[in-house]
Parts: structure tokens; sequence; C-alpha cells
């Protein structure tokens, strides 16, 4: 495991103007971060540009606001992008921020084959769980498999799906619920990729996930060795593939969010770094380690920093990095490996006896097995079944407060303004053109990277090529299924 290289330790941020994260980006890594990990904001997320009405009081709140490839210039601007491996989290536009990303790294003079990172892309996690889309699931599993496929065939190193895990435990699975409906959308992104006539070894290892680390210590510890051992079962077995690295599950991972209390904060230093330990000796390749004051804002730097050094300390000081998989054999964790194995087992048969992911989902079969368990879970907390320290016992009569970070109001004017100067600025003619080849490429149901990668290059924002995403493919509407 660690002996010869440590987990990337990578974490999360974005807020404001690009310029604004780009300082937080270059402040983490002198700090000693080893890869970046980006958050967009919640136009971005959706598919709006910053003028639009739905982004109004949005901009530069929950992360980076992002509209045009200038914006993804200015994010990565001074970074070598060639030496530090980049995560973005974006889902629906997913496919347009990989086209930006690799339009400004191409522009600043970096091989397209030489970026190393991941991209989260994963859109069936969004209609169970996360719910942020545009089109419905079937035009988007389609879109998240144009992104593998590009990125197979044009041989790069980056990864191009986190399948996530991570969200549909944040509302309210258990860890076997987590596991088993995680590698069922795995099952269902392997078998629309091989539909497209790719061999399962062209793409496989390129595949990555992404789990949550919540407070059963053992139990999460338990969980990540169950998933390795199941996805590698299932791509020798069920996907026959023979190469090793094909069968690999790659994860990052990251501290429970929901686990977090914003009553004393400072409890969620000891939160997260007993969820971080469980990260590590569950096997991680990649770590992010949530701040304390995260349930009442974005992070400041000195929470931030905290976060960071929790992963550099276990890394440092512990000693648990210097002994390859120092749990192994245990009887309570192999037998509760082999429990949580079982049961995601049987949970990715019941997803297969529903038709596969994408049926199964819209039959509402993960929503319901989410919404039931996430119930039994505040009924525990009301009832006191379940302790949360600081929350329904150890409580304060006194509040614990935190300097929190604030975003700055005029962020958004001045995006507006950007925006507005780039729309200017562009070629009219060739904008127009490649929205128009964007489009058609669109119908014809081919693969939209090419002509993404062009309209992006020739101006077009994210707003205006969702806006198409929604003309030609509808929009998805939540059947509000519990």
């Amino acid at each position: 495991m660690y002996r010869g290289k440590l987990w990337t330790m990578r974490q999360f941020a974005g807020f404001g103007l690009a310029k604004d994260t780009n300082r937080r980006f270059r402040y983490l890594l002198r700090q000693g971060q080893t890869g970046l990990s980006t958050a967009f904001d919640m136009p971005a997320l959706m598919g709006y540009d910053p003028d639009h009405e739905m982004a109004r009081g949005e901009v530069g709140r929950e992360g980076v606001s992002l509209s045009h490839v200038t914006d993804m210039e200015r994010l990565f601007d001074k970074i070598a992008l060639d030496q530090v491996s980049v995560s973005m989290t974006i889902n629906c536009t997913a496919s347009i921020a990989f086209a930006m990303y690799l339009v400004a790294a191409r522009r600043r003079g970096f091989n397209h084959k030489h970026l190393a990172g991941t991209i989260q892309n994963d859109m069936l996690k969004e209609f169970i769980a996360q719910k942020e889309w545009i089109s419905p699931p079937a035009p988007s599993l389609k879109m998240t498999c144009d992104l593998i496929e590009f990125c197979a065939k044009q041989g790069m190193i980056f990864n191009p799906i986190s399948i996530s895990g991570y969200h549909i435990r944040e509302a309210g699975s258990t860890a076997a619920q987590e596991l088993g409906l995680t590698l069922a959308n795995g099952v269902a992104y392997v078998e629309e990729l091989l539909s497209r006539e790719l061999k399962i070894d062209q793409f496989a290892s390129r595949l990555s996930f992404f789990f949550d680390i919540h407070n059963d210590f053992l139990e999460e510890v338990s969980k990540l060795r169950a998933a390795r051992s199941l996805w590698a079962k299932l791509i020798k077995h069920r996907f026959k593939s023979t190469n090793q690295r094909s069968q690999m599950l790659r994860m990052h991972a990251q501290t429970a969010g929901v686990s977090l209390t914003s009553q004393q904060p400072l409890n969620n230093v000891i939160r997260v770094a007993l969820q971080a330990l469980a990260g590590v000796l569950g096997g991680v390749q990649s770590l992010h380690t949530n701040s304390m004051d995260e349930t009442l804002s974005l992070p400041t730097e000195r929470a931030v920093t905290v976060a960071l050094r929790t992963q550099q300390i276990i890394a440092e000081e512990s000693g648990v990095a210097d002994t390859v998989d120092p749990l192994a054999g245990a009887y309570f964790i192999e037998d509760l490996c082999a429990k949580l194995e079982r049961e995601g087992e049987e949970i990715i048969k019941e997803i297969d006896r529903n038709g596969g992911a994408l049926k199964a989902i819209d039959k509402g079969v993960p929503q319901k097995m989410i919404a039931e368990s996430a119930y039994r879970y505040q009924l525990e907390i009301e009832r006191e079944e379940r302790k949360i320290v600081g929350v329904n016992c150890y409580q304060e009569d006194e509040e614990q407060s935190l300097p929190l970070h604030q975003v700055d109001e005029k962020g958004e004017r001045q995006a507006i303004r950007s925006l507005k100067t780039h729309r200017r600025t562009r070629n009219r003619k060739a904008w127009r053109s490649s929205l128009q080849k964007l489009e058609k490429d669109a119908r014809r149901k081919v693969n939209l990277l090419p002509s993404l990668i062009e309209a992006v290059d020739c101006g077009a924002t994210l707003g205006e090529i969702s806006q198409l995403y929604r003309d030609v493919f509808g929009v998805y509407r939540d059947p509000g299924i519990y």
C-alpha cells in the first residue's frame, strides 16, 4: 500500500471567481496538498451561465463560477497541469467542463495524454441521490459514456468517471446499500461501453470510484475492502476480463459531510480524523478530509489547513502507512468484509432483477431503498437509540463559534461582466457554426466530445451548450419517488 507512495491528499476547494479559487489551490499546494479537487457552483452544476435568472444569488456561493474556457484558464493559472492531478466534481455538465479543461491545457502547451486526474461524470447516481441533472437518464448515460469512450480511444491517463457512492451514502443509505448501488451503476456503465464494441480492457482500468467514510470505523474499513473484492469478481467473472489492472477498484474517499454537526463544531475535527484513518486502513488511493466548519460555511483557510494536517499526521506520525494492510487477517474485519460483500452482491442482483440500473431508476427502486434507510436512521437519532455527541447527548448551553468564510458579493457582478465581454469579443461566425455542428452531432447520436471541444474553443459557454442539451434531449423532472 503506502510504503512506496502515499495516497493523494486532495482537498475539495472552490468559491467565487476562478482567480479566487486559483489562490486557494496554490495555497493548498504550498501546504503540502498533493492533488487538486475542484468544486463548481450551483449554476455551473445545473447548466446555467452567471447572468441567467436561475443563477441569481448563487454565483460562486458553493463552488467556483465556470462559464467559458477563459474561466478554466484562470482557474489553473500558474499550476503545472502535467505535474499535479486535477479532480473535477461535476456531472450533468461534465462533458462541457472536460472539453474546457482540454482546451485550456492545450492553449498552455500541455499534451492531453500527460494530464492526470479525474472528472466525476457519474449521472446515474444523480438520479438516485444528488439530484443535479439536465436531461433524462438515457441521454445522460449516453453523454457519460461518450466521455469515457473518448478518453479510452485517445489513450489518456485521465480517469473519465468517478462512480460515486458518496452521494448515495450522504442521502441516507446504509454501508451495504452504498456498496451495492455504486457497483450496480458501474455495471451499467460497463454494459453501455461494451455495447459500443469497446473491449473491457480498453477502459476498465481507468474507471475510478468514490466512497463515503462514515462514523462506524470498522464497518467503513471493511466496506472499502469488500468493494475491491466484489468489483474484481464482477469484472473477472461477469465481464470475462483476465487483466488484473482491469479488475482493480481504485478509489477516492471523502469523510462524511453528513456526520458533521453545527453544534460543537470543534468535535468535527475528531470525527474527521477517525474517518480519515478508516479510509487509510481501508486502502484508498486518494482522500479528502472535511473541514470543521463545513456545516456553517465554505471552509476558511485555517479550517482547511487543519483538515489537511489531519491527513499529514496520519501519514507521517501514526505509523499506519509503514505496514501493508495492517488489519489483514483480523477476524472481525474479515467476517464483516464478507458480510458486506454478500449484502452488496444481493443489492446488485436486485437491481439486475429490475432490468439494470437505468430501468431500476425509472421504477424508483434505489430511491426507495435510500429513503427508507434515511428514515430509519433519523428515527434512531430522535429516539436517542443512536448517539450524536452534542446533538442528542452531551449538549452544551453555550454555543461554540468559529470565524466563517465570506464570499464577496461583488463576484457575481464581476462574473456577469466577464461573460458579457467574452460574448462580445468571440468570433461570432465560428461560434455559431460550432454550435450548429454540435447540435447536428447530438441529433445523430455520435460521440459529442470532438464537437464539444470545438464549440468551447470557439467561445460557446456552458449555459449555451446546456440549453442545446435541453432542446435536443429534453429536461428531466423528478417523479418524486419515496
